[in-house]
This record gives structure tokens, sequence and C-alpha cells, in this order.
């Protein structure tokens, strides 16, 4: 029971994983506008996951809004 306990565990850990790399990847496609306009919906909000993607992002492409 427990060996397929944490099977599922890492099953979900894994599909985690994966989803954080597609999003990752989503940002880093974007052209310079949408990403822009992604950063502009997060620029008066608290701090979030997403929106220090976004942020890295527009740093790495020496962006800002």
């Amino acid at each position: 029971m427990l060996r397929l306990q944490i099977k599922r565990h890492e099953a979900r850990v894994e599909r985690m994983f994966d989803r954080v790399a597609a999003i990752e990847a989503s940002i880093a496609a974007l052209g310079d506008e949408d990403l822009l306009d992604l950063a502009d919906i997060f620029v008066d909000r608290d701090p979030s996951p997403l929106r220090e993607m976004t942020q890295d992002e527009m740093r790495r492409r020496h962006i800002s809004l």
C-alpha cells in the first residue's frame, strides 16, 4: 500500500513539474508585446509565481513596462 502511495505521489509531482515547465516555455515563447501585456496584468497585484516568471523573462530580454 505504501509503495502505491509513493508511486502516485511521484507521478503527481512529475506532472506538477511538467506543468511548471510548460508554463515557463509558454511565457518564453511570447512576443515582447504579449509579454508586456501579461506583466501589466500582474503589476499591481501581490507577488505570485506567474508574476515572478514574467519579470524574469522581461529581465532576460532587457525590457520593462
